[in-house]
């Protein structure tokens, strides 16, 4: 990677939020804050899940590599974030910088793949409620969860590989992190061969994954509306509401960063929605799925009374 002077560069500099200055201190308080949280609801999940022999089924240990995941990808950018907010130097290296694009993209794909399993494990209690416990079996949920990582390891080799495979004019980044856009946006060179790769393995990871959601859920729905009691429809719809509200959230976000046209895009919007995906989505999840979820109140009361009366 060489400047215009034919000198190495070997780190970039993260612009962030440096053209806000008065509120630094502010970001940081808000960014902190939603961090923490974050950490501890998922963290909270994790514990919840694993002490309460209850929730030991294949939807909360699905759950409970969800909360994984969100903490993992979470703690791949906040951390750096809330320092440069302090800091004067907001530098990353360039083998800092490809490392954290690596961890990010394969932790978000993962994700994905993981929504994929989940909307499956929906369809399979729903629609073949007596096959259950045969098809769901403990290798079958730790097939699919390893699957889950693989594609998004492989899928992030492809990004990261594609993405410092170009020459870099430039060492400042539009962003709080490295992500794709604000890196080819420094290219020296035409990235237009770069942008039909990331759209054509983003648009695959994407279709793979919401194809599944989506034809889990006609399934689902289609023997939802075939319960002969209202009550009946109204628990099955209920099983499936928190899902559903992440899926959608989550995908529509990645889809308006990763999808549209590259003339389209404007980094400081980008930025802007980045900080929805990689900060408050993370900590929305474990809220949702708790607050929505009988059984996960109720095992989460078990053990705060088990932790203040033993």
């Amino acid at each position: 990677m060489e400047e215009e002077n034919g000198t190495v560069n070997t780190e970039f500099l993260l612009l962030g939020f440096s053209d806000h200055p008065e509120i630094q201190g502010l970001l940081f308080a808000v960014f902190f804050s939603i961090y923490s949280v974050t950490l501890l609801g998922n963290i909270g999940m994790i514990l919840v899940i694993t002490i309460s022999s209850d929730l030991h089924t294949p939807m909360y240990f699905f759950l409970c590599i969800l909360s994984l995941i969100d903490a993992c990808y979470s703690s791949v950018i906040a951390p750096k974030l809330l320092v440069d907010l302090v800091s004067d130097e907001k530098i990353i290296s360039y083998n800092g910088c490809a490392t954290q694009l690596y961890f990010f993209c394969s932790l978000v794909d993962t994700e994905s793949f993981l929504l994929a399993a989940m909307a499956y494990d929906r369809y399979i209690a729903i629609c073949h409620p007596l096959l259950y416990t045969v098809i769901m079996s403990k290798r079958i949920c730790c097939q699919l969860a390893m699957g889950a990582f693989l594609g998004g390891t492989m899928s992030s080799i492809v990004h990261t590989t594609n993405t410092f495979h170009l020459s870099f004019c430039s060492k400042d980044i539009n962003h709080f992190f490295c992500d794709i856009s604000p890196l080819f946006s420094l290219s020296c060179t035409d990235t237009y061969m770069h942008d039909i790769i990331l759209v054509v393995f983003a648009s695959l990871v994407e279709a793979i994954c919401l194809l599944t959601v989506l034809l889990s859920y006609v399934f689902i729905i289609a023997a939802i509306l075939k319960t002969g009691s209202a009550e009946g429809r109204k628990k099955g719809f209920s099983t499936c509401a928190s899902h559903l509200i992440v899926v959608t959230i989550y995908h529509g976000t990645l889809i308006f960063i990763y999808l549209r046209p590259s003339t389209d895009h404007s980094l400081d919007i980008d930025k802007v929605t980045s900080v929805f995906y990689t900060l408050i989505i993370p900590m929305l999840n474990p809220l949702i799925y708790s607050l929505r979820n009988k059984d996960v109140k109720n095992a989460f009361r078990k053990m705060i009374s088990r932790i203040l009366f033993s």
